[in-house]
């Protein structure tokens, strides 16, 4: 039997020997870079995957993460700094985890197989809902049957999985295939299957919040400023998007009760907060947009 590429062994894991840790750091750094690389094939589903769910954040759905163990901590990290970065209320974000989300150092390794829930956890999705599954193998049970759940649902199922034809990349509307190669330490899929689980997740979320317009010159332009750093980043946001100095962005911000995107009108513009508001919600909140309308 032919094993799937997640579970076969690599061709450089002898290097992996005590006594020479620096050959071995060498053979996993490779392997980790050659996970990232196969993320280059999946551009264009990941930019359809973007869409999706800039769709359903637009329609007031909900972005439901769904996975298991390593990929589990992946999806869950991704869905939970949406907040901060991109003010995604939390409302529309929910995490489905097997097993829950640990709080403790160990993670429940049969809640991979446990399906008991599901049909609770996942009862509120609707169409207007995307699911982003994601599973190294592509046949992790719980992460199928959240999927079953999804479609019987007509929400848009996004897959991400290591393996080519698996059932979870079968059954997605948008199957993202990143096919890495075999890992050092064989079927330990937290290391380059997982690094490119992540970088996937990021671009899809960072993707989103572009299709969305919250990102403006490389600017988190809709980030939440809820600690001294991420105040102090908003201000000098607002003072480099509107040519404006510190103090005068400061004000802005403060007129604009901390919202980045109008406050940047009302220091560039002049605008009231009722106006610079108005203007975005015409723009579809994208500032560009909005900027050019002076």
């Amino acid at each position: 039997m032919t094993l799937p590429p997640t579970e076969q062994l690599h061709p450089d894991a002898a290097q992996l020997t005590p006594g020479n840790l620096v050959s071995a750091a060498r053979a996993l750094a490779e392997g980790q870079i050659a996970a990232a690389f196969a993320v280059r094939d999946a551009l264009e589903h990941i930019a359809r995957g973007a869409e999706a769910m800039a769709g359903t954040i637009r329609a007031d759905g909900v972005l439901h993460y769904v996975a298991a163990g390593s990929s589990g901590l992946m999806a869950a990290a991704d869905a939970q700094e949406l907040g901060g970065t991109f003010s995604i209320p939390p409302a529309q974000l929910r995490i489905h985890m097997a097993g829950g989300l640990p709080t403790g150092v160990q993670m429940p390794g049969g809640a991979e197989d446990a399906t008991e829930g599901l049909e609770q956890a996942l009862g509120s999705i609707t169409a207007r809902d995307t699911v982003i599954a994601v599973s190294a193998s592509g046949s992790t049970p719980f992460t199928l049957a959240a999927t079953e759940i999804a479609r019987a649902r007509n929400a848009t199922l996004i897959g991400i999985a290591n393996n080519a034809g698996s059932p979870l990349l079968q059954g997605a509307d948008i199957p993202i295939l990143l096919a890495t190669p075999p890992e050092l330490i064989s079927g330990s899929t937290r290391m380059g299957a997982g690094t490119a689980q992540k970088i996937a997740l990021n671009m899809l979320s960072s993707l989103m919040a572009v299709e969305l317009g919250h990102v403006h010159s490389g600017m988190m332009v809709n980030l939440r400023a809820d600690n001294d750093k991420l105040r102090a980043r908003a201000t000098g946001i607002v003072a480099r998007i509107a040519d404006v100095d510190i103090n005068t962005a400061q004000q802005a911000l403060d007129a604009a009760n901390g919202e980045v995107k109008p406050a940047i009108l009302i220091a560039a513009q002049g605008l009231s907060l009722e106006q610079a508001e108005t203007r975005l919600q015409a723009c579809n909140g994208i500032l560009t947009a909005a900027l050019a309308q002076d």
